[in-house]
């Protein structure tokens, strides 16, 4: 792993204990250029983990606590007009920082969400005919708990199709559960590794990563082959296969890679594609999961030598 991800990830693992694979995975859909959807139940570290990258990479971040009566005003920012000056002026909504972290994301309005993941498409915001850009980086993590449906407003799949990559943080072992109560009472302190401004740099050394032209034919037969697989009704878009293609090369950078190869592909499979793919009736009665119908396009598919 390159030194400064090691740093990095050294830094987070001060706060979030255990978790190191889905630490690596929420950096490389960063350095890819992504966001995240963490789906989990509350109290595993979700929002400790944001922190912690934040503070990790020098990231302005701020935490929206999504409930229904959060405007879509309250995350692009809004005019008000003052009778002193005689004039608008613009207050800034919380989407203008280079880390913001959505908590329960599907507690809010439509109108929100929709405020939200247009702004995460765009990265710009337009207030009374005036565009203004987010600052540069800029990721946005999601959250949501998939258990309790009450009062919720459930993420269509067009829209779940915005986050790069889902996550689930799940429980930590015994022996991590342990460090974290130890640590609960003296808690680290995280040291910024790099700026940002370094971590745009980062990003720019991911575009560059080269892919040859196997694994471009690779991706599209894995795409191809969920369309046609009889036990899924909706399968990979566009989108979802450049999604796959930069999380291949933002994971070859991570083990100091300037290609891609198939391991790049294949072990951002599951991440990329569990809330894209809608299962037909036929896996569902089957009892088959996603990750099974996956793991049978891997071994079918050819596989190029790199």
């Amino acid at each position: 792993m390159d030194s400064r991800i090691q740093a990095i990830v050294g830094e987070i693992k001060k706060s979030i204990k255990g978790k190191d694979d889905i630490i690596s995975k929420v950096l490389c859909a960063m350095f890819a250029g992504g966001h995240i959807l963490l789906e989990d139940i509350p109290g595993v570290g979700k929002t400790t983990l944001a922190m912690a990258i934040s503070q990790s990479m020098s990231l302005s971040y701020r935490r929206v606590q999504f409930t229904p009566d959060v405007m879509p005003s309250d995350i692009t920012g809004f005019n008000m007009y003052y009778n002193q000056s005689q004039q608008f002026e613009f207050h800034e909504g919380a989407a203008m920082c280079n880390l913001l972290l959505a908590d329960e994301i599907n507690r809010t309005s439509p109108k929100t969400q929709t405020a939200l993941l247009e702004l995460m498409e765009e990265g710009k915001v337009t207030v009374d005919g005036q565009t203004r850009f987010v600052p540069k980086p800029f990721i946005v993590i999601a959250t949501q708990n998939p258990f309790g449906s009450a009062g919720t407003q459930k993420l269509p799949e067009s829209q779940v199709d915005r986050f790069m990559v889902r996550l689930s943080m799940g429980y930590p072992n015994h022996s991590s559960s342990l460090e974290i109560l130890r640590q609960d009472s003296v808690p680290e302190t995280i040291v910024p590794i790099i700026s940002a401004d370094q971590f745009l740099a980062m990003q720019n050394e991911v575009s560059a990563v080269h892919v040859d032209d196997a694994i471009y034919e690779m991706i599209v037969n894995i795409t191809e082959a969920t369309r046609s697989s009889e036990n899924i009704q909706l399968g990979l878009s566009p989108r979802g296969s450049k999604a796959l293609l930069r999380m291949a090369k933002s994971h070859a950078f991570m083990n100091e890679r300037s290609f891609v190869n198939t391991e790049d592909v294949l072990a951002n499979l599951s991440c990329i594609m569990t809330h894209r793919l809608v299962l037909s009736a036929r896996a569902k009665a089957k009892n088959i999961d996603t990750d099974a119908v996956l793991e049978k396009i891997a071994d079918d598919i050819y596989m190029p030598k790199i």
